[in-house]
């Protein structure tokens, strides 16, 4: 099983080149960093993990910049998001970020997408909160259509693309897209519909909910098995070995936003698990 890590990365935390160069040494199999693009200071959305919400909310840095530093010093540490924001995203820039980083890794990078919690952060990037499902669903065909081959327009519901020249293009593509999301029929059904798997957030519940998705997979006329990548996990003994009976072949640890010796200290401790 592979074992990768996420954690906000902030302008207060670890450097990501020096966190990089330091997973790729241990043997760690991956980064995968979240998105924000602002938290605004006045909000009625309450925070996920409970209030108040945790200062690295209104910190994080960019992702693909972060990634992208990342890519430069190291050669086969694999590379996410965890999750993008897609809805808040022109989806033809997004497009050739996405198709610009996974061609400079070497096929490294992985689309972990998120329809995201916080309700006047999409305001601010004119997203309708009550759409923002079927708008990243459009979005996503759309990139699919500019890392096509060839030439290929695409007219969505929400936006289109006319037949472009549109590179690089991502190795293999298309990068592996993992939709985020708490289980329930109309997301298990939209991981078949739209991705290549499930990244759910603590990786509690898999054994109820792995038949269901497995199914949803089935009914969409999908190939062999989607992938599921438990997300944010804090991990134990008992729960990884868990995850290998359930046939999970890639999991995510959660680091601590923190400088580089409290984050380092984490990574000895979770070395037992590789």
């Amino acid at each position: 099983m592979r074992i990768a890590t996420t954690l906000f990365l902030t302008d207060e935390t670890i450097r990501p080149v020096r966190l990089a160069h330091e997973l790729e040494q241990r043997g760690f199999d991956g980064l995968y960093l979240p998105e924000h693009t602002h938290i605004p200071a006045s909000r009625d959305t309450p925070a996920p993990t409970g209030e108040p919400l945790p200062r690295e909310y209104g910190r994080t840095l960019d992702p693909f910049i972060a990634l992208g530093q990342a890519a430069a010093v190291t050669e086969r540490l694999r590379l996410g998001t965890g999750i993008t924001l897609v809805a808040q995203h022109d989806p033809v820039d997004l497009a050739k970020q996405i198709a610009t980083l996974d061609h400079l890794s070497g096929g490294r990078f992985t689309l972990g997408v998120g329809y995201g919690w916080n309700v006047e952060e999409a305001a601010d990037h004119g997203v309708e909160w009550t759409t923002r499902r079927a708008l990243v669903r459009d979005r996503l065909a759309l990139m699919r259509a500019l890392w096509a081959d060839e030439p290929t327009a695409y007219q969505g519901p929400f936006g289109s693309v006319r037949a472009s020249l549109a590179h690089p293009k991502p190795v293999g593509g298309a990068p592996r897209v993992l939709l985020g999301g708490a289980a329930g029929p109309k997301l298990l059904a939209e991981i078949a519909a739209t991705a290549d798997g499930w990244l759910p957030i603590g990786g509690g519940g898999l054994s109820e909910t792995l038949p269901a998705l497995r199914r949803a997979w089935a009914d969409a006329g999908r190939a062999g098995e989607p992938e599921v990548v438990p997300y944010a996990v804090r991990p134990t003994p008992g729960k990884l070995a868990h995850y290998r009976e359930l046939g999970v072949r890639e999991v995510v640890l959660q680091l601590p936003a923190a400088g580089e010796a409290e984050v380092l200290r984490t990574l000895d401790d979770f070395a037992q698990y590789l």
